[in-house]
């Protein structure tokens, strides 16, 4: 079949793509950007012609429709965007069913409460009549919360859960909710394809347990080994709550705002219906957990996938999975343009730590690598196995690289490398290389009050250090080069 898939670039968006195209689909992704999308882990589907892409924002225009599409699926939304984003997604929906032409819609959307619906839900709501109100057929699928590393409402709960030991809860945290699993949700949407009794349904898609938002989080803390004390107030407004959150958890105010007040509103299936018509285990919330940490904190991923990695071979089903989180995060970025030629500023990214230091306050960097050994971690003492080329699993002083692209063929080369130093949190370091511009991207989770309180304390280092290494690797500088000059004027005098 000819998927199109709206919203290809988000969180349910980038865990469908690659079913859909292991399931031999033939996919067009709907990106704002395509700079923006991971293409590289998708390399072989592109190189085969199945994967392609249309870049559209629904808000503003109308491309044209690539022809023979069987099926699509509307995945897109503007929560967190402000307090006008109904309107925004209403537009977006109108826009979307005028354009489309395909034989059936796929719509996620979430469980709809009896009485007063949030703004946010309200919003889902009106999304669905206005798919619903063209000719062709909508199947919509509503769920409650979705338990995965990196939704939005699994990282707010884990933020809470780890950052606070001790917790003053408001009333809308004894609401009852049936949280399930990103793989059973995966598993409905691709089914709904096969399924043709389904077009023009309306599903509610759950897992097998109910919880109030409180359990959710004691149940989470206990996955965790986390012992947590709850204590229940009634003076906890949606309003102060929305604030608390942002305060906390690192969230957008506008994202927190519009979560807090749907979980006002209890989200229960209302009907089984589609455990008969797509039968399949459902994850329990225990184990949502267990899974979504498989995925998670990318500094232990090479514990858990070095043996894949260090094969040194091309693995779509790995790659899919590496994805440095945004939700609950701080982070760093710098963009400048190359002031030398592609391959040299690839060289330099690709020439980082070892022997060959750091381009920038290489001296900060050999001080962290003491601290880290002093504290029991790997400090800078292993160093990297060779001073230009990089192999996804490799040690690089304390990261561990968790994916080196250099994509020869002159499109992005991307590095990612993940922690493995003793901190309070979780950390990356990202470059991307393009054919004009360097990215650069630091990113941290803090784990705890301690987390954020180290975070803060290195800011001021960031400040100095990242816009100083960041242009002098979009020139082609390293610490590397430095010494190698030096070492031939030592020879030449």
């Amino acid at each position: 079949m000819h998927i199109l898939l709206t919203g290809a670039n988000g969180y349910i968006g980038l865990r469908l793509l690659p079913s859909l195209l292991e399931a031999g689909h033939q996919v067009t992704a709907v990106v704002r950007s395509v700079s923006r999308f991971p293409s590289t882990q998708f390399q072989p589907f592109i190189a085969k012609g199945q994967l392609h892409f249309l870049e559209a924002d629904f808000l503003k225009d109308r491309p044209p429709v690539p022809g023979d599409i069987d099926a699509a699926y509307y995945l897109l939304h503007s929560m967190g965007t402000g307090n006008d984003f109904h309107k925004k997604e209403a537009t977006c929906a109108r826009n979307f069913a005028d354009w489309i032409r395909c034989e059936q819609i796929i719509y996620l959307s979430g469980l709809v409460p009896e009485g007063r619906l949030s703004p946010h839900l309200e919003s889902r709501e009106e999304v669905n009549r206005i798919l619903r109100s063209g000719s062709i057929p909508v199947t919509t699928v509503r769920a409650s919360i979705i338990v995965g590393s990196g939704s939005a409402s699994f990282e707010i709960i884990r933020d809470l859960a780890e950052k606070l030991p001790f917790m003053i809860t408001p009333q809308w945290t004894a609401t009852l909710c049936q949280p399930i699993a990103i793989r059973n949700v995966i598993t409905y949407l691709i089914s709904l394809l096969k399924t043709a009794k389904a077009r023009g349904e309306e599903y509610d898609i759950g897992g097998p347990d109910v919880l109030s938002y409180r359990n959710l989080l004691i149940r989470y803390a206990r996955a965790r080994g986390l012992r947590r004390f709850i204590i229940p107030v009634p003076f906890f407004t949606p309003g102060l709550s929305a604030r608390w959150l942002y305060l906390v958890t690192s969230t957008s105010y506008p994202l927190a705002q519009s979560l807090v007040q749907s979980l006002v509103n209890e989200t229960i299936c209302g009907d089984q219906r589609i455990l008969d018509l797509i039968p399949q285990d459902l994850l329990s919330y225990d184990e949502a957990i267990e899974k979504a940490f498989v995925r998670i904190a990318q500094n232990r991923v090479p514990s858990s996938w070095f043996d894949s990695l260090a094969s040194g071979q091309f693995d779509p089903a790995f790659l899919k999975s590496v994805q440095v989180p945004e939700h609950g995060v701080h982070f760093d970025e710098q963009i400048v343009p190359l002031t030398t030629e592609r391959d040299r500023a690839v060289d330099a990214v690709w020439s980082l730590g070892g022997k060959n230091g750091w381009p920038s306050m290489n001296w900060a960097w050999r001080l962290r690598g003491l601290m880290d050994r002093m504290a029991g971690g790997t400090g800078l003492r292993r160093g990297r196995r060779h001073p230009t080329q990089l192999n996804n699993g490799d040690a690089l002083d304390f990261w561990r690289v968790v994916l080196a692209d250099r994509s020869s063929d002159g499109s992005s080369a991307r590095l990612i490398l993940a922690a493995e130093m003793k901190m309070p949190g979780e950390a990356w370091l990202q470059f991307e290389v393009t054919k004009d511009q360097l990215i650069q991207r630091a990113t941290f989770r803090p784990r705890g009050l301690l987390g954020r309180f180290y975070w803060y304390a290195v800011l001021p280092l960031h400040w100095l250090l990242f816009p100083r290494m960041s242009k002098r690797l979009a020139a082609g500088d390293s610490l590397a080069n430095e010494n190698r000059l030096e070492e031939d004027g030592q020879k030449s005098g």
